[in-house]
């Protein structure tokens, strides 16, 4: 492992440093943990969608047996038909959607009012902004569902997707992100008079491809896998999102026909398959990008 290091040049450790016998126990004791870490996270993502292809009675068997007996993609197109998850999945779609384009839009507006126009007045609405951050969710729970009922907004994915996509966190990235462009592009802007307008569209956006896939991806997975929200807010079943029939279905599993416990799960991988489909494709990005955003130059 250590002929891999060779070219190894920067970071706290360099290859000089792993050739010393106590630096070289130190590197395989954190590979150990590191290794130990990453099999605690996936090991019951790898279960779950073991046990999905289960039979039933195999989810009790003795002895244990972790891989299915009979594995089968059709069992997806059974419980998909036998629950029309479809809507629920269409529905889902819709509010991580509408989430993205409002957190994308607003945050990147507002961080680029904060980092490069700076208006009068902009560092207390900032300081306001940074102090909703150390607000905890559960604190804003109650208020924020009192203004949806006097809005008269139950029943809507409006509030959804507003909630979503205002975000403390995405507004620091993308502020973070902008403070780290040329300030010399903004000042060729404005010599060729150039709108503040035309500038974020014209010059930031181009620019910040990378932080807004990073928002637009942490957004979706946030909308996609909320409970609380949507279950308050949404009270016709036909809105529903996947959570909050997950939710729903613990009580009703037992007056749809044929549906058990191995269905229940065969559900809970599907909910969560986009989700790991989109890290695994945008990964690089995301582990990129975020730390360009997040660390000022």
């Amino acid at each position: 492992m250590l002929k891999a290091l060779k070219n190894k040049t920067n970071g706290i450790l360099n290859y000089s440093d792993y050739k010393k016998p106590g630096y070289s126990i130190l590197y395989f004791v954190l590979v150990f943990i590191l290794v130990v870490a990453v099999l605690t996270a996936v090991t019951p993502v790898l279960w779950l969608i073991l046990s999905s292809f289960k039979d039933a009675s195999e989810l009790t068997s003795v002895p244990y047996r972790l891989f299915p007996e009979n594995f089968s993609l059709k069992k997806i197109g059974e419980v998909w038909q036998m629950l029309d998850f479809g809507k629920y999945f269409l529905n889902t779609i819709v509010v991580a959607i509408g989430a993205v384009l409002f957190s994308v839009v607003f945050n990147g507006l507002l961080a680029y009012a904060f980092s490069i126009v700076k208006p009068k007045g902009y560092r207390i609405f900032y300081g306001l902004v940074m102090l909703s951050y150390m607000i905890p969710t559960v604190t804003a729970i109650v208020p924020l569902f009192s203004n949806i009922v006097a809005l008269n907004m139950i029943n809507s994915y409006a509030p959804l997707m507003l909630c979503y996509g205002a975000n403390a966190y995405y507004l620091l990235m993308f502020k973070n992100y902008f403070d780290s462009l040329p300030p010399s592009l903004f000042e060729a802007a404005r010599m060729d008079k150039c709108s503040k307008w035309g500038t974020f569209f014209r010059i930031v956006v181009p620019m910040s491809r990378p932080i807004i896939g990073v928002v637009a991806i942490f957004t979706m997975t946030a909308a996609w896998s909320d409970f609380l929200l949507p279950y308050l807010v949404l009270k016709d079943n036909n809105m529903m999102t996947i959570m909050v029939e997950i939710f729903n279905l613990k009580t009703t599993m037992g007056s749809v026909q044929g549906f058990g416990p191995d269905k229940l799960l065969m559900v809970l991988t599907i909910s969560i398959l986009p989700q790991i489909l989109i890290f695994a494709i945008f990964q690089k990005q995301i582990m990129g990008a975020s730390a360009a955003g997040a660390v000022k130059e």
